[in-house]
Formats: structure tokens, sequence, C-alpha cells
């Protein structure tokens, strides 16, 4: 089996509202969705986290695989990253979050050939229902959806979730730089949602080592399971462990220094920002060895979050539930998309490779909302047209 083309195309998915985040809205997001065809008709399917590997796969990654068997990844990594410790010494990660990308999409080729499903291929199931978290922010309103901008409305909000879709797991974003406004939010939320809920927060390198502190010191008895990226760098993470025991987690996959630091506790990632599912299988397995946490970000279109169910169905280690903004995703590439969890869960597709299909006039549509539109910006401030939103001060 040869590769015979391969395809990347930028899309844009919206979400029914968009959302503060701690220096901007967030209205969805601009991934890129890779193709990898073979001359024995099977097409493999992909994700990257940005739009912009899709320049890189079409331009560089692409014309260098033709030809290429899709079964070794190893001699197709080869092809398109040069050497992995000098592209970790960069500030570009562009090639591995592309490769990345691809990389998912070769083993839907294995998948697909062998007619079995990913997780067969990474070991077999530990759990066929896979864990997700219902999420909560601060929203704007669009067309009749979002408009939570108080505590009570957000509470209000979990508590319809409880009851409407039986989610007992929840994280969100409480990112309008008020911190008294946090915890009160804090205090309503378990208050509603009784003792046994989860809850997990995320403040994306929000706040100063001061005022983390003070939130942490009120809302550490109310059972907090998670805080991702309270402050800024791993350093005041350290700093922060000293007065409280709420476990944290970040984006920033530098295992080295966290466990050299002893925190942050978990780390929360995208498995082609690690170059695809054989190194983060990798990854994974240093996490396991040196007790830190790991699971999955949200806001990816449905291909990568088949790749996610696949992932923690065959890994023992991913026992927390990952982020999810499926619920507020109004769009998607995939005909079995979006997933929407249910009692906490969505089930792991049993199809050959990934278990999706593409959804060509889906993936037309949210092509050409990224064609119109442009990339998304994440930065936007609402309340000051033409002007990035800033961290606030304290």
């Amino acid at each position: 089996m040869k590769i015979t083309a391969v395809r990347a195309t930028p899309v844009n998915i919206p979400l029914e509202a968009p959302f503060y985040w701690s220096v901007g809205i967030y209205p969805g997001t601009s991934k890129t969705i890779i193709e990898v065809e073979t001359d024995e008709g099977l097409v493999g399917l992909g994700e990257s986290p940005s739009w912009d590997c899709a320049e890189v796969i079409n331009r560089h990654m692409g014309p260098l695989l033709i030809g290429c068997d899709p079964f070794d990844i190893v001699g197709c990594e080869r092809k398109c990253v040069p050497e992995w410790c000098v592209v970790q010494n960069t500030d570009d990660a562009s090639v591995v979050k592309a490769f990345g990308g691809i990389e998912i999409a070769l083993w839907d080729i294995r998948g697909k050939a062998w007619n079995k499903p990913l997780y067969a291929l990474l070991g077999g199931a530990v759990r066929k229902d896979i864990p997700f978290t219902e999420y909560f922010c601060y929203r704007l309103e669009k067309d009749g959806c979002g408009g939570e901008m108080t505590a009570e409305a957000v509470a209000d909000y979990c508590q319809n979730m409880q009851e409407q879709h039986g989610s007992t797991m929840f994280e969100g974003k409480l990112s309008l730089g008020d911190p008294f406004l946090e915890t009160a939010t804090v205090k309503l939320l378990r208050e509603r949602l009784g003792d046994k809920a989860m809850i997990r927060l995320d403040a994306n390198m929000s706040w100063s080592l001061s005022t983390a502190r003070q939130i942490l010191r009120e809302i550490e008895p109310y059972n907090i399971r998670n805080y991702e990226d309270p402050v800024a760098t791993f350093e005041e993470m350290a700093q922060l462990r000293r007065n409280s025991a709420i476990p944290f987690s970040t984006h920033i996959p530098d295992l080295r220094r966290a466990v050299a630091l002893g925190t942050p506790d978990n780390i929360v990632t995208n498995f082609a920002v690690l170059g695809g599912i054989r190194r983060t299988i990798r990854f994974i397995g240093a996490c396991e060895t040196m007790g830190v946490g790991f699971w999955c970000y949200s806001g990816d279109a449905g291909i990568c979050t088949a790749a996610y169910l696949h992932m923690v169905a065959a890994t023992e280690w991913m026992h927390e539930p990952s982020q999810a903004l499926l619920r507020w995703q109004v769009d998607d590439v995939i005909e079995e998309g979006p997933f929407k969890p249910v009692n906490n869960h969505v089930p792991v597709p049993e199809g050959p490779g990934l278990g999706v299909t593409l959804a060509p006039k889906a993936l037309k549509r949210c092509h050409e909302r990224f064609v119109n539109d442009g990339p998304i910006n994440h930065f936007y401030d609402p309340n000051h047209p033409g002007r990035m939103r800033r961290l606030p001060l304290d």
C-alpha cells in the first residue's frame, strides 16, 4: 500500500455562544482536517489543532509522503520532521503539530486496513464508556443560548445539565477578572451540585501569585478536584503548592520541569501537540512512571475527539475525565458528531480505525466558514472593539 495524496483543509468549528477566557472571547475553534489517501482506496482521517498546519502539510509534508508506506509511521515521520531533540529546542512547533495530525490519519488507515478499531491496535479496551466533564463559563448571549454572566446563572446552567443529561463532572473558566466573583461562584456550584459532583477550574494563567493564594484559600473547603494554570509558570505553581493541597494541571507538556518542581500534578494536551499517537503513548507512559496525571483538552473537531476516545479506552492511566466543549459545538466535520456526553460519558466508536466518517458537505461548510471569516481570534475584547483583551490588574 502506498500514499497517493495528502490533503489538509482549515476549518472553523463554532460554539453556540462565545465564552470569556482569561485574555479574550472564545467563539469557536479553527482546526486543520487531514485526509491521507492510498492506492488501495483507503482514506485515513487526521486533525491538527491549528489552522496554520494546513499550509505546512499541503506545501511541504504532503508531497514528501507521496509513495510512502502508510504503515511505516516512523519512516513517514523521518520524512517530515527534523531530528526530534532539535525540534524540541525551537519556538516553532508547527512541524510537530502538522505531522501529529497526519500520524493520526496513518493510524486510521491501519485500523481500516485490518478492520479493527483503533483501541484494539493499542492493546485492547480497559473501558468502553469514556468520561468527559461538562463545561461552564461566563458566556455572552447568542440566538437564545448562553448569557450566563453571574454566579447564579452559571450555577443554574450546571444544575440544568445535571438534571437533563445526568452530568456530575464539571470544569470551567471563571475569567472575568474578579476573584471575589470566582469564589462566590465556586461556593454556589458546590451548594447546588452537591458534595459528590466533580468540580475542576481553569484560569488560563490569569491570576497573580498573591491573588491565586487568596482564591485557593477561599475555595479549598469546597473539594476542588483540580485547578488548571492558576498562575503563569510552573515555578509560581510550586510556590502555591506550599499554601494549597488542590492539584494543578497545565497545557504545557514539560514533564521534566513538572517532576523537578513537584507540580503541576497533571498535564492536559492534544495528541498532535505531542507529535501523534505513537509519541503520546510514550509520553503517557512516562507520566505514569512519574505519577503525573494526563487527560485531553477541549475544542477539537470529531476526528481528534474520536482519537481521544480510543486512547482513553486503551490506556489505564487516563482515568480522569477529559475536558469537553462538546455540548456547545454546533457543527462538526464527521457524520457522527458532535459527540454529546450522557451521564458524563461518550461511548468509544466501534468501527474500524477511528470509527468515524468524514461528512464532505460539513467539511465544505466548515471550510467556507474559515475562508469567509478567517481564523478565529480568541483574543478579541467585545467591550473594547479593535483591542485585545488584557489580563486584569490586581
